[in-house]
Parts: structure tokens; sequence; C-alpha cells
């Protein structure tokens, strides 16, 4: 187990979705707004290796953003969606 705890995954965070038309994908520009299903004041999913293991809102961190992680799924849970 510890050769595995030095892999690295891919750590996504993910604010929300849309579905567009093609043709409104093409017309997207400098200064375009896509509009998310969710408001800002919702939690954001952390994503590790395409599955969603926690939940957490949106912070600034020395100018960076940033994720505080405010839930997450159980380390069985974890370890088994990363199969």
């Amino acid at each position: 187990m510890d050769l595995l705890l030095d892999v690295e995954l891919p750590v996504n965070v993910s604010f929300g979705n849309s579905e567009m038309q093609l043709k409104d994908v093409l017309k997207l520009g400098v200064g375009s707004v896509i509009e998310l299903d969710k408001s800002v004041n919702d939690p954001v999913s952390v994503i590790v290796n395409h599955k969603p293991i926690a939940k957490g809102e949106v912070v600034m961190v020395d100018g960076n953003y940033g994720v505080r992680i405010l839930e997450v799924e159980s380390t069985a849970d974890r370890i088994r969606s990363l199969g």
C-alpha cells in the first residue's frame, strides 16, 4: 500500500455544468459568459481521477483560488472509487 501513496492523480474542481448547442459553442469568444447550473453559494465538487470525492467552497489563497473542503466521502469509499 505504501507504494501507491506516492502515485499522482488528476484533481479537478467542478463549479457547475451547462449544455449548449454546437452553434452556440462556436459563437463563444473573449468576454462570453456561460451560465452554470449552480449558484455562487453552492458547494463545488472535488473530483479525483474522474470520481467525485468531496464537496467544498471556493476561497482565495494568496491571490489564487482554492477549495476549503466541507464534506468528504469515507476513506473506504474514496479508495473504492479510485479502483
